[in-house]
């Protein structure tokens, strides 16, 4: 027999046994208890449920850093009439995690396209007010963002009204900025976080949550199978070209850099793999 039928198989069966499993209603995950003034990590969310897709590197900050890690809900989505309920699913998503939350504006912003910051330079200013306002007041020691190409319009759009916000911050206000990927891949990244499997189990329980979401499209059920996609690119493009993979089952890749003196800053020539037995705050030190 053709063991690798067998294989192929298990995993078809996996999925199809996994739309039987129940969304969101778990108990929460065990968290850390963090301290009053324990640094901060924003997540700068396009949409609901973006906060836990990306959110590998995120949460093993929260587990092993003693970061406290919060979601800015930039958008609720674009149908307005699941605005209020995406919203919820987000509370019980990042209560689950353990990530705190901070909605932007009631039912989110809007329009937060590359159309919108040409087009419409009034709507687009007051969006960067917001955003730069919660920067200002949370100071945070990282940020995650989605990177400039990630294909989807909101994605891309997030990405500049971040950018635009911090530029008008003053010169002094520094920390890290993570990019993230989901719809479009990044050329270049330069880090690669593995996630074990009790906190990919996390992940995915945690999308589960986003019922309207998956329903739709099962991004929970699928998540496993992108994280491990994600060591077979990232061992080429952050580990080097030719090189042999490490020895991960499920990793994030991002592109960090520092946002310092009014402009992004690069920390490190090539790249960086952060196994699961590492504490990923070494990287923000």
């Amino acid at each position: 027999m053709n063991p690798y039928l067998n294989f192929v198989s298990e995993f078809a069966r996996f999925l199809k046994e996994g739309k039987s499993y129940p969304l969101g209603g778990f108990p929460v995950a065990p968290q850390p208890k963090l301290a009053e003034n324990a640094p901060k990590a924003l997540i700068f969310s396009p949409h609901p449920d973006d906060e836990c897709i990306i959110g590998g590197l995120a949460l093993r900050l929260m587990r092993e850093g003693g970061i406290k890690v919060i979601n800015v809900a930039v958008t609720q989505g674009s149908k307005k009439e699941r605005q209020a309920e995406r919203y919820k699913e987000l509370e019980e998503a990042c209560h689950y995690l353990g990530f705190g939350l901070i909605q932007t504006v009631p039912n989110g912003l809007e329009k937060v396209t590359v159309q919108t910051r040409e087009k419409d330079p009034g709507h687009w200013e007051k969006s960067v007010r917001v955003v730069a306002n919660i920067l200002a007041t949370n100071k945070p020691r990282v940020i995650f963002v989605p990177h400039d190409r990630d294909w989807n319009g909101t994605h891309i759009g997030v990405h500049h009204l971040v950018m635009d916000a911090l530029k008008t911050l003053p010169m002094e206000f520094e920390c890290y900025f993570v990019e993230t990927e989901f719809w479009g891949a990044m050329d270049t990244p330069n880090l690669m976080v593995e996630s074990s499997v009790k906190d990919v189990a996390d992940l995915v329980t945690a999308t589960s949550f986003h019922v309207g979401e998956v329903r739709r499209n099962p991004y929970h059920l699928l998540l496993p199978a992108w994280l491990q996609d994600n060591v077979r690119r990232g061992g080429e493009l952050v580990g080097g070209q030719g090189e042999a993979a490490p020895e991960f089952t499920f990793a994030t890749l991002y592109r960090l850099r520092k946002w310092s003196q009014g402009h992004l800053v690069k920390l490190y020539d090539g790249g960086k793999q952060i196994s699961s037995n590492r504490n990923p705050m070494e990287l923000f030190q």
